[in-house]
């Protein structure tokens, strides 16, 4: 592809909750930009972005696609994202390398948990976002209660852009608000064709309205709208872009679209909306680098002739291989150059670079400043690690991974498949750090950890699907957490020869129980710190950290504590760091067993959607499972009841809800908190 200007690049995801739509209107902006010919479907397992053989098995999004497309003269970087909370380190990582997405809301369903999740990681790393509230053509389909819904349940101000022609069935367009026109797409030729037409005489009114609220918000942005609109002046819809467009960028309005995927309806607006209202990578912040070698912050312009700095923001197994994904921020990038890993400390070589389309590849002699490509050869980079050359040395912030919730022991069938077994679970941690892999040292087993049902059985359709590997697994089980009920104080000391050196260290620290979600608390006095050396105290932490990945009960982490180093004694000729960690490590031991230790379970966030004349007998079965309703919506026919439910509880509850609701019940779940176990798990594990 020929080099394209950087105020013309749109490095952009689709976001949303599961079933909104985002995969559909994925497939109709390739088709519409001519990248392919011919529509595929979801539910047909045909969709080009699911390319993988469980997504079309499925119907879902699992891993996150990038494609490559053009829109008039505009390039679109784009990545499709899934919408269900099992996959959701794919939504953290791609809105973590991008400069804009497009978040969609159902018609019907409008603000749903996951869209609330979504949005919140777009908040976190300041990504500016467009609306498109799609499914306008569904029955209960009301635009003006999904703005509602975003503006209750988000805190935004949503800026409508379009309005309907028609309602539910009888939805045939939308009409422009910005330039005053109306929008139907011809049906015969799958949208492609675009008519334009007047407004319809008995929509003026309220046209004229709804404008008229556009321009107040493009006022705040621009002080000759504010004068012309209080003159009286017509203003132009080219004038009220770039004014948006700056409170988009600043992440301070969202302006909304509406359409129909499904039905080939609004998309090319809404292509027209990201290249006039999202940012390019000139149009945001510098990124905020950390030059290793001297510590000093650098401030990264997208300029191709700055320093290489990239960000590999997800990694993946293709046939054997690692492909890494990479967003450069400065820089450039060509195949052969030796590259500097800020992890690793090392340097590994580039050996091909390519731009993705799906899962195809087109290979590209160089990438630079806003580019978002593909890399092979870099062996040892994971997800999160920051990529430039040895010359300048740089460390981008890296990404916030949830928690993993659920465990599942696993054993290769035969003997063959134990040897493949290893090798395997090592390439699926490369591509997702929120699945995690140990040993059981109780029982040998090996047991895989994720965030929920589906993504260990798709870790587990994986092995055999993708390596070969057959095996057999247990019953999914919950990974709790542990605390202390009271507070304790431990002084330790160790000392002792090993291989004819004196090994020393000496703590004191106090372990202090907290409010549940407060996570765990490391304080370490400046009096402490300033006695040791500046490059052996900085590890203490990390020491402290270490010792509380294993509570005393059943060796889980340990969480809602506050741990207080009081002091640690520092002698240059006896304190080493072996002595130190053991003393840490033994100090941390002792304090959990006079602490009273207890267990914590993981609390789920719970929305289930029922017909109404199921609801009581729902609610029922949630109370029986130590659920706590906070809340029921009304829709006509169903209702939406919102509650929280310990995970343990929740295993194969959508066959159980299923069959209460006579197959037409639906529910979505994310991790909330822990909180205290019950009484037999305590017992479970020797605490009462």
């Amino acid at each position: 592809m020929a080099a394209v200007n950087r105020n013309q690049i749109r490095n952009f995801g689709i976001i949303s909750h599961i079933d909104a739509g985002k995969t559909t209107v994925s497939e109709r902006i390739l088709f519409y930009t001519g990248e392919i010919h011919k529509m595929g479907e979801v539910h047909d397992g045909m969709a080009v972005m699911d390319w993988m053989e469980q997504e079309q098995e499925r119907g879902i999004t699992i891993t996150a696609s990038a494609t490559c497309c053009k829109w008039r003269d505009f390039t679109f970087n784009l990545i499709d994202t899934p919408g269900h909370i099992d996959f959701t380190i794919e939504v953290e990582r791609s809105l973590r390398a991008l400069d804009g997405a497009v978040a969609i809301f159902s018609a019907v369903e409008g603000v749903q948990p996951q869209s609330e999740s979504v949005w919140r990681q777009a908040d976190r790393y300041q990504v500016p976002r467009i609306c498109l509230i799609n499914k306008m053509d569904r029955i209960g389909a009301d635009h003006r209660a999904v703005l509602i819904s975003m503006i209750e349940k988000l805190q935004i101000k949503p800026v409508l852009l379009q309005l309907p022609i028609g309602s539910e069935d009888e939805f045939c367009g939308i009409i422009d608000l910005l330039n005053e026109k109306a929008v139907r797409f011809h049906e015969e030729d799958l949208g492609q064709t675009v008519i334009d037409s007047e407004i319809p005489t008995e929509m003026r009114k309220e046209v004229q309205q709804a404008r008229e609220r556009i321009i107040e918000v493009a006022a705040d942005y621009d002080d000759s709208i504010l004068d012309d609109f209080l003159e009286g002046n017509p203003i132009a819809g080219e004038r009220l872009l770039p004014a948006l467009r700056q409170g988009v960028t600043e992440c301070r309005i969202s302006p909304v679209l509406l359409g129909s995927a499904l039905r080939n309806k609004g998309i090319q607006p809404l292509l027209d909306a990201i290249c006039e209202l999202l940012p390019s990578p000139l149009d945001i912040p510098p990124e905020q680098a950390t030059r290793i070698d001297t510590r000093d912050n650098q401030s990264l312009e997208t300029d191709s002739k700055g320093p290489l700095c990239a960000l590999a923001f997800k990694v993946l197994a293709d046939e054997g291989r690692k492909l890494t994904y990479l967003r450069l921020y400065s820089g450039s990038l060509k195949p052969g150059d030796s590259v500097y890993n800020s992890r690793t400390l090392g340097e590994e070589k580039v050996a091909r670079l390519f731009r993705m389309h799906s899962h195809k590849r087109e290979r590209i002699n160089q990438a630079v400043a806003g580019d978002i490509v593909t890399a092979t050869g870099l062996k040892n980079v994971l997800t999160g690690d920051t990529i430039s050359f040895a010359e300048m040395p740089l460390q981008l912030a890296g990404l916030e991974y949830p928690e993993p919730v659920v465990s599942l022991a696993v054993e290769a069938k035969t003997l063959d498949d134990r040897d493949k077994l290893p090798a395997a679970l090592e390439k699926l941690q490369w591509e997702d750090p929120t699945f995690l892999v140990k040993e059981d040292p109780e029982t040998g087993q090996t047991l895989l950890t994720g965030m929920g049902e589906l993504h260990l059985e798709v870790v587990v359709q994986r092995l055999r699907s993708d390596f070969g590997v057959d095996t057999q697994t247990g019953r999914p089980q919950v990974v709790y957490r542990e605390t202390l009920t009271r507070e304790s104080e431990q002084h330790e000391r160790f000392e002792r020869e090993i291989d004819g050196k004196l090994h020393a260290g000496e703590v004191t620290l106090r372990m202090t129980p907290l409010a549940r979600r407060s996570g765990l608390q490391i304080e370490i006095p400046e009096d402490v710190f300033t006695a040791w050396p500046e490059e052996q105290a900085d590890h203490l932490h990390d020491k402290i950290e270490a010792a509380c990945q294993a509570g005393p009960a059943a060796g889980y982490p340990l969480t809602d504590l506050k741990l207080t180093l009081q002091s640690a004694p520092y002698d240059a000729n006896r304190t080493t760091e072996l002595g130190i960690s053991a003393a840490i490590n033994k100090a941390v031991s002792e304090a959990l067993r006079q602490g009273k230790p207890t267990m914590l379970e993981p609390v789920m966030a719970l929305e289930l959607t029922a017909p109404t004349e199921y609801t009581g007998r729902v609610m029922g079965s949630l109370q029986q499972k130590r659920g706590q309703v906070e809340g029921i919506t009304s829709h006509p026919g169903q209702d939406v009841i919102r509650a929280t439910v310990p995970l343990l509880e929740m295993f194969g509850y959508m066959t159980e809800l299923r069959s209460a609701t006579k197959g037409q019940g639906s529910f979505s779940m994310e991790f909330s908190h822990f909180d205290q176990a019950p009484a037999e798990i305590l017992q479970k594990f020797g605490l009462k």
